[in-house]
């Protein structure tokens, strides 16, 4: 998608759904995979302490 066109997309999705939803759906899209590798670094985490903080 080359500029223009992400612009359109953008005005459109602003003027159909409004300023704060388009937000919402950027940020949740930019930070959905820092999300799921944090879950993957507290599911790690997790295992850690319950094998007693050895390390393999």
């Amino acid at each position: 998608m080359n500029n223009s066109d992400w612009s359109t997309f953008l005005i459109n999705a602003i003027s159909n759904f409004g300023f704060p939803i388009v937000i919402t759906g950027y940020l949740l899209l930019r930070f959905e995979k820092k999300i799921e590798n944090l879950n993957d670094s507290i599911q790690n985490l997790a295992q850690v302490i319950r094998e007693g903080g050895r390390n393999k």
